[in-house]
């Protein structure tokens, strides 16, 4: 058996990441989810509990967010279960540079050779796997495996492959790195406007401040801008980062009855920054309490 070295590698990433056993408080993040089609050529490949949106086309497949840590075989099941292969993805998208959400794209990477993009500050810490000790939830993140071919995009950059363009929408705050991505998708001579929106959450973790962190003292100005952001945003079908919070379960249930049109709301986006502009003033209250 004539064995490469790149093969070898690639079989060691894939058998680490199966063996990270999943934290005891965030079981969903891994429970099992049956891939299904949200609109036109998009369609949801994450775990329950984390968000993964593969975008198709004849040139190759854009893929967004890597899940958690250890679920990037499930990830890639899915691509391949809707008649996909992991090997066709050309891009790697990040939405932010937490271990639930980009723990996976090391491994997805090691599979499909892809190129990882992501704002400039979400791109060092994938380059290092060390978490960003700026961020109001450090030191409640775990490391993550190194990503290789990272480049780092602009704000408003457009990312084109074939007939995709999917454009990013710096929303920070949450992370320092946290991006939101937008695009088109087709069905039956309809076009939506697709978003993957973000996290834009104000959580910090316990003895931490999120408005009052000397080392990242921008973060309420920041999040309270990518609220805005989010809610401007051309805005027909949206995913967000943890599916709940788009209320993505109760869309499919509706699926089988109204077909991809289940996934349609265009005051989805304005009722995201509404929670998450209500979840920062409970943050503000509570520290304003301290």
């Amino acid at each position: 058996m004539n064995t490469t070295l790149p093969t070898l590698r690639l079989a060691a990433t894939l058998l680490l990441a199966a063996a990270v056993p999943a934290p005891a408080h965030a079981a969903d993040w891994y429970a099992p989810q049956t891939p299904f089609a949200l609109y036109g050529n998009t369609y949801y490949v994450g775990t329950n509990g984390i968000s993964a949106v593969l975008v198709t086309s004849p040139s190759g497949h854009i893929l967004i967010d890597g899940g958690p840590t250890g679920a990037a075989v499930q990830i890639a099941d899915h691509v391949r279960q809707l008649g996909f292969k992991v090997e066709d993805i050309r891009y790697i998208l990040s939405g932010h540079e937490h271990f639930d959400h980009a723990g996976g794209i090391a491994a997805l990477q090691a599979m499909s050779g892809a190129t990882v993009l992501g704002s400039p500050a979400a791109v060092e810490v994938l380059r290092t796997g060390q978490p960003d000790k700026r961020d109001a939830q450090y030191p409640d993140l775990e490391t993550m495996d190194p990503v290789a071919n990272t480049r780092a995009v602009r704000d408003g950059e457009v990312v084109t492959l074939g007939p995709l363009a999917i454009t990013a929408h710096f929303t920070p705050g949450h992370t320092l790195g946290a991006t939101s991505w937008t695009w088109q998708s087709s069905e039956g001579g309809k076009t939506m406007h697709m978003v993957y929106a973000d996290s834009i959450n104000a959580i910090v973790a316990e003895g931490r401040s999120f408005s009052r962190n000397p080392l990242y003292p921008s973060a309420r100005a920041d999040v309270e801008r990518s609220i805005a952001t989010v809610e401007a945003l051309d805005c027909d079908v949206l995913v967000s980062a943890h599916p709940e919070g788009s209320d993505l379960w109760e869309r499919l249930a509706k699926q089988a009855t109204l077909g991809t049109a289940a996934f349609v709301d265009r005051t989805a986006c304005r009722s995201y920054g509404a929670n998450a502009r209500a979840r920062l003033t409970k943050t503000l209250a509570a520290e304003a309490q301290q």
